[in-house]
């Protein structure tokens, strides 16, 4: 049986620690995690220097004696291979992007809620395992194509692999690379309001340089989807965020759609992506107005936020909201020809998904096809988000 992981919990609150220990008890028993608390910064790091092989370390922001943000800061020197989480106030988007430059992995914001912590330890650790697995491997690797099979499964551990499945609406999304890591990505995120947010995106270049600036983009634009109340705010304050700090002048285009399940509205705002397709109940599909805007990560404020709109359609019962990357529609094949629009518009002619997972595979087989045996030129990523009959 492997070790369990060792996660070390602060926080100044005395009921949080027989809550954790009772909602995570589970996972206690069976010996998959283990606990330890202390009730400030201080404490905490009295604790790591004790205990070199605590995994993870999940912390309050705002604590006497010594915060979440100072304790961040100084877990550097304790050359210890650990992750941090920081749990923050809802809409905290400033301690949220300094918790994020000081080196915090992920973010829960208060109160709570114990399934998200749960899917957010396990993304954490999983990170953590991974990482493991290629710092260890490091000296048995004896060509390059190794290291990058080992930073794809990396890239991979960090997009979600769970979607949401209800009633009322249901979520399905992929990514290949064209390279063994690339600079496409997906992600969604739970409003508190009931909303869901859902992001495309395409990092400009490939390989390992996009992938680095793919996790930046992607927790930028986490954070600004649970911080602000709609798309183009969230796109403002990533930009703000990346452009704030990039000298490679790196960019993403993307693509950021809020749903509310109870009334089938979807707003949506561009910064330079593709426009969605909207595929009707009866199969038959129209590309969406596109919003323009500039991509995230070059632009001033001022310039960025007068290129930039929304749109909003009530998504109908039985239709099907598809987000993807260029990777799809610029997919070519042997002969150089592009796979292009007008085909993803008839692809479900006559065949309407019954649900996002048959919609986002049914694209997927069909840009394979078409390519066949031409080697991949970029990244192929589609999000798609069905509204159910019921």
């Amino acid at each position: 049986m492997s070790q369990p992981w060792r996660i070390l919990v602060v926080d100044d609150e005395p009921d949080l620690e027989p809550l954790v220990l009772q909602r995570m008890r589970r996972h206690i028993r069976s010996g998959k995690y283990e606990f330890e608390f202390a009730g400030n910064g201080l404490e905490a790091l009295e604790k790591l220097r004790a205990d070199d092989s605590i995994d993870l370390v999940l912390s309050d922001i705002n604590m006497p004696q010594m915060d979440g943000l100072t304790l961040l800061s100084q877990l550097g020197s304790l050359d210890q291979d650990l992750r941090a989480v920081i749990i923050s106030a809802y809409g905290d988007m400033g301690n949220i992007r300094t918790a994020m430059n000081r080196g915090a992995f992920d973010f829960v914001t208060k109160p709570v809620d114990f399934d998200d912590l749960q899917i957010t330890i396990e993304r954490t650790v999983e990170h953590l395992r991974q990482w493991r697995e290629a710092t260890a491997s490091r000296d048995k690797l004896v060509t390059l194509q190794n290291e990058l099979d080992i930073a794809t499964n990396v890239q991979q551990s960090i997009l979600p692999s769970d979607f949401p499945a209800t009633s009322k609406f249901e979520i399905s999304a992929n990514m290949v690379a064209a390279r063994n890591v690339g600079g496409d990505f997906y992600d969604y995120v739970n409003a508190p309001d009931d909303r869901m947010f859902a992001t495309v995106a395409d990092v400009s270049d490939k390989g390992i340089p996009a992938a680095l600036f793919m996790m930046s983009s992607r927790t930028a634009l986490k954070g600004a989807a649970i911080g602000t109340g709609s798309p183009r705010e969230a796109l403002i304050e990533a930009n703000r965020v990346l452009q704030a700090d990039n000298p490679t002048l790196m960019f993403v285009t993307v693509i950021m759609a809020v749903y509310d399940p109870h009334s089938g509205e979807v707003t949506y705002s561009s910064a330079g992506h593709d426009p969605p397709v909207v595929v009707r109940a009866d199969g038959h599909a129209e590309q969406l107005p596109a919003m323009g805007g500039i991509a995230l990560g070059i632009a001033p404020e001022d310039i960025f936020v007068k290129n930039l709109t929304e749109h909003t359609i009530t998504l109908e019962p039985g239709e099907t909201l598809l987000l993807y990357t260029d990777g799809v529609s610029e997919a070519m094949n042997v002969y150089h020809e592009e796979f292009g629009i007008a085909q993803i518009l008839t692809l479900f002619e006559g065949n309407p998904p019954n649900n996002a997972d048959e919609a986002m595979k049914t694209v997927f087989d069909a840009v394979t096809e078409f390519a066949g045996e031409a080697p991949a030129s970029d990244d192929i990523t589609c999000l798609t988000l069905h509204r159910n009959l019921s």
